[in-house]
């Protein structure tokens, strides 16, 4: 087995776990809950700008390992590094084997990644119950409209014009 070969199976080993494990921080303060649910248990309070290694993401929840604990987190709660340096060596181990391959050519691409959420199906409607505890609920976070615009003054949040889908603006 020549040296090529040898080097284009090592890289083909090692990069799952390369690609697995990338960096993210919270976005906010959120909880790191044991399993990707959120009536899941809270197993610690991540702060905002918390450092993560991501472990595997499924749907809107996010595996992940946090100051030595692991446990989900809603991925609206995480923020992913959005381009990648790719002049720096030494902070891919992987670059040495890339550049042997390459020809020390180098990329300044960078991957982005999206996430998206799957909605309702149709059967899930047509099988959907009611449920009265949930409505009442949902019903008691309710704001009137005096509380609403003093939340919005305190949080320095301004209106901002929308053109809905008939072209009349509100």
């Amino acid at each position: 087995m020549n040296l090529r070969a040898l080097a284009i199976a090592a890289l083909i080993a090692l990069a799952p776990a390369a690609w697995a494990q990338e960096q993210a921080f919270t976005n906010r303060s959120t909880e790191l809950r044991d399993k990707g649910a959120s009536d899941a248990k809270s197993i610690a309070t991540l702060k905002e700008g918390t450092s993560v290694k991501v472990l595997a993401r499924s749907g809107g929840w996010t595996r992940v390992e946090a100051d030595g604990k692991g446990g989900f987190v809603n991925v609206f709660h995480l923020r992913f590094p959005a381009s990648v340096d790719t002049k720096s060596t030494g902070s891919n181990p992987l670059s040495t084997f890339s550049s042997f391959l390459g020809g020390g050519r180098s990329s300044d691409k960078a991957t982005i990644a999206t996430t998206g959420i799957r909605g309702l199906s149709p059967e899930d409607l047509k099988n959907a119950a009611p449920d009265g505890a949930a409505l009442a609920k949902a019903q008691s976070y309710r704001s009137d409209k005096p509380t609403a615009e003093r939340f919005a003054r305190e949080g320095k949040l301004t209106a901002v014009a929308v053109d809905n889908p008939q072209g009349e603006r509100r």
